[in-house]
């Protein structure tokens, strides 16, 4: 399901809409809906690989498997049943910087603004 995107991304969106219409070969989608493309002829010269990103663009929605395939550290993308992925890992998480899931450590003026006493081994610099 597409999530929902600004205006401004919409309008932004169209000019690599209309590339991806015109020269975009269609290699897969990840987990998160992002669909990702290269060009369909490279004319002598590496190809370009692209992603449309499923709602407000933002670079840590890419899963690892396709950065590699992005920037040509892979030639393909890896499966999700290859050697690399294992069963420890944790499934991947965009970054929550800036929004309202961000981690705000005790005392952060937006979680209440009251840190801890210090525990009195704090002793400040002072100079000569």
């Amino acid at each position: 399901m597409k999530e929902r995107i600004s205006f401004n991304t919409f309008l932004s969106n169209l000019q690599i809409r209309l590339f991806t219409w015109r020269r975009g070969e269609l290699v897969g989608t990840d987990q998160f809906g992002n669909v990702y493309y290269r060009e369909k002829k490279a004319k002598g010269r590496r190809e370009r690989r692209w992603v449309l990103y499923n709602g407000e663009p933002e670079a840590t929605k890419v899963p690892p498997e396709w950065h590699g395939w992005l920037h040509f550290t892979v030639n393909e993308p890896l499966k999700e049943n290859s050697a690399f992925h294992k069963p420890w890992q944790k499934p991947h998480v965009p970054n929550a910087t800036g929004s309202l899931g961000a981690y705000r450590p005790p005392g952060h003026t937006l979680e209440g603004g009251q840190r801890e006493r210090a525990t009195g081994d704090y002793e400040p610099w002072t100079p000569g």
